[in-house]
């Protein structure tokens, strides 16, 4: 089952930095991650556009903040508020916007290590989870914190 935070965070994980792929640079796995998600691909260069909006307002310090103005159409039916033309793009600004309506927005987080930036989504209690992966990213860059302390005292 995808839930908001799933989706948004899939759609921001569509680019690997330590790998350096760009799951937008193949049609074919762009089209296979919208049939995964239930959704339309949209044009990847609008895809592309949108997806590094939300990970600048997300914290990734690569790209710049920027202002993004994409229409999102309902209905309203007998069960309720139905996203209209439910492409990748609309899709993942709706589940943006449930999760900013419920507090949730700020649990996104971008991992801060340089060689990674996965995004997340922070499940802890009190929304304090800084990296991707402790075992990973976080083993890694204390490694790096220990190093430079232990250098410096032998120097």
């Amino acid at each position: 089952m995808h839930t908001d935070a799933s989706l948004v965070v899939a759609f921001l994980n569509t680019v690997d930095i330590e790998r350096g792929d760009d799951l937008l640079d193949d049609p074919g796995l762009w089209r296979q991650w919208a049939a995964d998600h239930d959704v339309t691909p949209n044009d990847p260069a609008e895809v592309r556009a949108v997806r590094d909006s939300l990970r600048a307002a997300v914290g990734d310090p690569r790209l710049p903040a920027t202002t993004l103005d994409v229409p999102l159409r309902f209905t309203l039916t007998d069960t309720g508020p139905t996203l209209l033309a439910p492409d990748a793009v609309t899709a993942t600004l709706a589940a943006a916007t449930r999760m900013a309506i419920r507090g949730d927005w700020v649990r996104l987080k971008i991992c801060p290590a340089d060689d990674c930036l996965w995004a997340f989504f922070d499940e802890s209690r009190n929304r304090s989870r800084t990296w991707c992966s402790m075992r990973v990213c976080g083993n890694r860059e204390k490694a790096r914190s220990w190093r430079a302390r232990t250098a410096s005292v032998h120097n």
